[in-house]
């Protein structure tokens, strides 16, 4: 984990150091996320997301992030005459690694981007009903995923809609992919 976030502060660092056009800033934002499950209904649990992003280049870009997440999912099940709902919510670390793709002038340009990002959980909180109280402590720490969307820049302004897809499994026990959108704006201080 230190390794990755040394690995990004590096990247930043040398991308500024060698005068790319470079551009740093916060975002924050809303995500929709649900996490896939076997023979049990699942629902999307609204949630969070707040950090910094650095954009290295012009029309061509890539994009690293660094930002903390809130995410999760309900469940809800009445198989068998044992009905049971609960929710879990995550506190995750997240990297992504985006390139992308500008269109228009400076002050208003539209853009196109996708990439890989690598999720920590840094905390989770679970309420689940007694069926599935075991696998809750089976959730997996670091997870794989892609992210695509697309996003305006109007000035310093940046706003971005992006679907962010699981490639790994939140858990061995029960549950399969994690997948979200996010709406995120976020201001250019560099």
């Amino acid at each position: 984990m230190k390794k990755l976030l040394l690995s990004a502060a590096l990247l930043i660092a040398v991308s500024i150091g060698a005068k790319a056009q470079v551009s740093l800033g916060i975002k924050g934002g809303v995500n929709f996320s649900r996490i896939s499950t076997d023979n049990v209904k699942e629902s999307t649990l609204t949630g969070y997301q707040a950090g910094l992003f650095a954009r290295i280049g012009n029309t061509w870009y890539l994009q690293p992030e660094l930002y903390l997440s809130g995410t999760g999912g309900k469940f809800e099940s009445s198989d068998n005459n044992t009905a049971f709902n609960g929710k879990v919510r995550f506190t995750n670390l997240n990297v992504p690694l985006l390139i992308g793709r500008s269109f228009g002038q400076k002050d208003l340009n539209f853009r196109v981007m996708g990439g890989p990002i690598y999720t920590y959980q840094l905390d989770n909180s679970v309420s689940l009903g007694s069926n599935l109280s075991g696998a809750a402590n089976n959730f997996n720490k670091s997870n794989v995923g892609y992210q695509v969307g697309a996003g305006v820049d109007i000035g310093a302004i940046t706003a971005d809609l992006r679907y962010e897809g699981g490639l790994t499994k939140v858990s061995d026990s029960f549950a399969k992919r994690q997948n979200l959108w996010a709406l995120s704006v976020g201001f250019k201080i560099l």
